[in-house]
Parts: C-alpha cells; sequence; structure tokens
C-alpha cells in the first residue's frame, strides 16, 4: 500500500484527516489580507466562493488533493465559508452533523442564510462530500480547536441523543492544526467545538466540495471546477 492509499483508507475509517500544508505561504498570507480587508468586523461568511482568492485557493486545493487520490478529479468546490474566531466573538458548536448543503431544487425545503437557499438533501448525497478546513492561524488545544468522534460519519443522520451516545461510547479527538494544514473531513462526521482558552486568533477557511450534478432536480448555487488536475501521486 503507498502513502497516498493509506491516507484514503485513514479518510474513510476515520472520517477525517489531516493534510500539512497543501497551499503555499504566500496563497494564505494574500487569503488573509483580502478577507480582512473585505469582510471588516464581520465574524464570517458562507458565500466566499464569490471571492477571487477563496476561489483560487479552492482550484488549487482540488489540484492537489486530486494528486493524492483523496478528491475524485470530477469533484467541484460549492462553498467556502469562513469561521473568524477571536477573544471578542469567542463562539462554542455543539456536537452536531452538516447536514445542509448549498443548493435548491423545486419542490424541497429550503432555508435561506445569507440570500441563498440550503436543503437537506438524502443521505448517499451527504455521504459522497469532503469539507476541507484551511487553517489560516495555528490552531492549537486552547484555540478551540475541532472535536470529532472518528468513524462517526458512518452512522447515517443521527438525533441529539443518538450522537451523544455515540460520543460516549467511543470518545472524540481533538483536530489541531497549524497554520496552513487542512483538516479533510466528511460532513456527517460528529464534530463539536469549545471557545478558545487563548487570546490568539483562529481564523478557518471552510470549503465543500461535491459531485457537479446532483440527483433528485437539486443545482448547486455556485460551482468551481478549475483545470483538470495532474496525475495521482504514488
Amino acid at each position: 500500500m503507498t502513502n497516498a492509499d493509506g491516507q484514503v483508507a485513514l479518510l474513510e475509517e476515520r472520517g477525517h484527516l489531516l493534510v500539512p500544508a497543501p497551499l503555499p505561504p504566500a496563497m494564505l498570507d494574500a487569503a488573509a489580507k483580502s478577507l480582512d480587508q473585505w469582510l471588516g468586523q464581520a465574524a464570517g461568511s458562507r458565500n466566499l466562493l464569490a471571492h477571487p482568492p477563496c476561489r483560487e485557493m479552492a482550484i488549487q486545493l482540488k489540484a492537489r488533493l486530486c494528486r493524492k487520490g483523496l478528491l475524485d478529479a470530477s469533484s467541484v468546490a460549492v462553498q467556502c465559508t469562513l469561521f473568524d474566531k477571536t477573544p471578542e466573538r469567542n463562539w462554542l458548536v455543539a456536537l452536531h452533523q452538516d447536514t445542509s448543503i448549498p443548493a435548491s431544487a423545486d419542490g424541497m425545503p429550503a432555508v435561506i442564510k445569507e440570500g441563498e437557499p440550503y436543503v437537506q438533501p438524502p443521505i448517499d448525497l451527504l455521504q459522497s462530500l469532503l469539507a476541507v478546513r484551511v487553517h489560516l492561524d495555528d490552531c492549537g488545544a486552547d484555540a478551540g480547536p475541532l472535536r470529532v468522534v472518528p468513524g462517526s460519519h458512518r452512522a447515517g443522520r443521527l438525533d441529539p441523543d443518538e450522537a451523544q451516545a455515540l460520543r460516549a461510547a467511543h470518545g472524540d479527538t481533538v483536530c489541531t492544526a497549524a497554520r496552513g494544514d487542512a483538516l479533510l473531513m466528511r460532513p456527517l462526521l460528529l464534530h463539536a467545538s469549545s471557545r478558545a482558552k487563548s487570546p490568539a486568533r483562529r481564523r478557518v477557511l471552510h470549503f465543500l466540495f461535491g459531485p457537479p450534478g446532483l440527483p433528485h432536480g437539486l443545482a448547486w448555487n455556485h460551482m468551481v471546477a478549475g483545470d483538470p488536475p495532474s496525475p495521482r501521486e504514488t
């Protein structure tokens, strides 16, 4: 088994995988600076795929992850969200799964978030998606990192009681990361985060990748495909 095959197997088994520094530091610097200028004091945004530096990051992420066999060559980026945790904006997130996608379909109930429709698709579609969280800052144990329940992405949709029982049975893992690292995760993976204990800033760009065509009459709100990736690494 190659190293790339081992990473793919770990991602499928655990539902998450840390990929060290897949993007050049200069790209991170440019994105961080432009986001500060564009968003001002906002705690984040869900609609950053339209922002040129984030589009370029999505294209480069796809190319690098495809070379490692961690993303299908046909995949497209469909969302980019910024989470900007600071001493003044220091929140916690309860244990949950990501079950909404930025898409719409006639006759399917939708929730509007920042002017865009989000729907709850069938589980088979959720299982085909990959989230990629790019850290713009170091995220140590005191910075409010993500905590995940390994393997929980294979348990289907869970209600709150089932989610808590699964965490009690299997425990959770703290996902620390260095600046520039990318945390890959399946959206159905149970995850949570605590308030940061340190005063440092913790910014994460959360990209979502999925298939270009959707079943059930669904259509993505936005897509970024990028160039065809080079052959997979071995």
